[in-house]
């Protein structure tokens, strides 16, 4: 009868909508397989791989311009070969990486991008939305809420950005003050890592927005003794030299426990680039020929985090 198709259209509709609704949120992800500030984001989501979705774009790149003044002393001038238009008209800086929300017609909204690499790692973890605490990267507790927004902070100035000052700089002084930079960076991690049970940021070993804003950097500093010789190891107890155990008085045993077990999860693995590509991309910066903000950056004599859109563009 009239009332029985009613009843039906009425559950068939519920179950429709139930479906749209456990539908995971799903972005245009504007990225770049060499980029560690991408590659903060690129962790969020496999984290929370099943609860988000994503599409993967290419959306910046290099090409090779002839140096006809010879600035960088190798003939050659790099610049970035590509920013895709998607890119430059959805985020100011047109920097990745950038996330676009996908509607439930297939649709991007351009209207609510998100962009910052530690910032998409906080918006990935609050749209998963995942049951259980302890598969959050951002704690719910306050404290622990309060000093993860900190020691990401902190690492991303210490841990990360001098980073570039190592390869960048040429002068030999100079890349030894900011690679002591890092390595003081990274004593203070360890020491912030012996607050807990560890061996990750937060107790019970739960991973982190922290861990994340790391990790990139942590996994490419293979790089800084390929292009810049021994006296650039990350120390361990064993490789150290004596101008090494002399820079730094705190034990970075806990960070090489906290990376070794990083290394172990698989949403990591998933997303790690192929080392010798990345060394051929990276031989830019370690050559002076790399022309891009965060480059142009170091070379202006700030840190990379403290890049400027307009004194920086190239």
């Amino acid at each position: 009868d009239d009332g029985a198709q009613v009843t039906l259209q009425s559950k068939k509709k519920m179950a429709s909508m139930t479906t749209l609704q456990a539908a995971p949120p799903k972005f245009r992800y504007l990225s770049a397989w060499f980029c560690p500030f991408a590659h903060r984001c690129t962790l969020a989501l496999e984290h929370h791989r099943g609860r988000v979705e994503y599409e993967w774009v290419e959306a910046l790149g290099w090409y090779q311009q002839e140096d006809k003044n010879n600035v960088t002393g190798t003939g050659k001038e790099w610049f970035y070969h590509w920013k895709a238009d998607e890119l430059k008209r959805v985020n100011p800086s047109a920097l990745v990486p950038t996330l676009i929300p996908i509607l439930q017609d297939s649709q991007p909204d351009e209207s609510k991008v998100v962009y910052e690499s530690l910032v998409t790692i906080d918006y990935v973890d609050h749209v998963a939305n995942p049951p259980q605490e302890s598969q959050r990267l951002v704690s719910s507790d306050p404290y622990w809420r309060a000093m993860g927004r900190i020691w990401a902070d902190k690492v991303n100035r210490d841990c990360c950005s001098p980073y570039y000052g190592v390869l960048v700089r040429q002068d030999e002084v100079e890349r030894r003050e900011h690679f002591e930079t890092l390595i003081q960076g990274l004593g203070q991690f360890s020491k912030q890592l012996t607050q807990t049970s560890g061996p990750l940021f937060l107790p019970n070993g739960q991973l982190s927005s922290v861990d994340l804003a790391l990790f990139p950097w942590a996994w490419r500093y293979y790089v800084l003794e390929h292009y810049c010789g021994p006296d650039y190891i990350i120390p361990t107890e064993t490789n150290a030299s004596s101008s090494q155990q002399s820079s730094s008085s705190l034990s970075l045993e806990p960070y090489h426990e906290w990376y070794e077990h990083m290394m172990k999860l698989p949403s990591v693995q998933r997303t790690l680039p192929e080392k010798d590509r990345y060394l051929e991309h990276i031989a830019k910066y370690a050559d002076g020929s790399a022309r891009s903000k965060v480059a142009n950056a170091v070379r202006r004599g700030v840190a990379a985090h403290e890049l400027d859109d307009e004194k920086d563009e190239y």
